[in-house]
């Protein structure tokens, strides 16, 4: 009797933790990251990117959200953006917290794209102008779908080097990779092949004999020195980006324009 109790209670606290994991994790799916009020996209696409903004947001503890609107309330798409994140909140871990965020104005044709709070640190300025240039292309095509695919994907990629790094560096490429191994390989081969032969005695003294130089002679001529002020550079990360504080206090960083 006591066997079958506690079997009994076992079995009940499995299915309790199952419920509890399953509960779980469809709260986490449920959470809304896509906002399509302007009826652009399909289900079954909004769903796909759900989905998506759910796997990398998951993987980058950062939220990726779209909002699209017919025509950004009358607004300019800045004030949209900042006016957006502080009505609906999003964040990875608490609300108005790590984020990065797409949002577009259908009429107008205007985006605008950035990372608040903690997420600034690994999408920085930098990384924002890289993105801005591998979406606009898309949305200037009407390719809405994969411009909100490649937001998601190629900002968590982004999202996975180091600050201060440039993630479209050709030192991240496969090829570079690649010559790299080759160049070390052709090294050892042509070190062994070196090691492995006779000792070569001729040199170019064997040719030319032996010779020194007896006196040498410098003749200065002139001298000319042209001064020239160096430019600056007060172009912040080379694409017109910027950012600022929301109406209620979230700094972020984010660049905007037409497509």
């Amino acid at each position: 009797m006591r066997n079958i109790k506690q079997i009994v209670t076992l079995t009940f606290m499995l299915l309790l933790i199952g419920f509890i994991s399953v509960t779980t994790v469809l709260a986490d799916d449920s959470k809304q990251r896509i906002y399509d009020y302007a009826n652009l996209l399909t289900d079954e696409e909004i769903a796909k990117l759900e989905q998506l903004a759910y796997e990398h947001s998951e993987k980058r503890e950062t939220d990726f959200i779209i909002v699209i609107s017919p025509d950004a309330d009358g607004k300019d798409i800045q004030n949209y953006f900042e006016d957006i994140y502080d009505e609906i909140g999003p964040g990875y871990d608490k609300p108005h917290g790590n984020t990065v965020m797409l949002t577009l104005d259908r009429d107008n044709r205007k985006l605008y794209l950035g990372s608040f709070e903690g997420a600034q640190d690994r999408m920085d300025i930098q990384r924002v102008d890289l993105l801005y240039e591998k979406v606009t292309p898309l949305l200037h095509d009407d390719k809405y779908y994969e411009a909100f695919e490649t937001f998601i994907e190629t900002g968590s990629k982004y999202m996975r080097y180091i600050p201060g790094v440039n993630p479209e560096s050709f030192l991240f490429d496969t090829w570079f990779h690649i010559l790299i191994a080759i160049g070390i390989g052709a090294v050892i081969v042509g070190t062994m092949a070196y090691n492995s032969g006779g000792k070569v005695t001729v040199n170019e003294r064997t040719y030319t004999g032996d010779f020194k130089v007896l006196k040498q002679k410098d003749i200065y001529l002139t001298k000319s020195v042209t001064k020239r002020k160096k430019p600056s550079n007060n172009n912040r990360g080379g694409g017109g980006g910027s950012g600022g504080v929301t109406r209620g206090g979230s700094s972020y960083t984010g660049r905007g324009g037409s497509f």
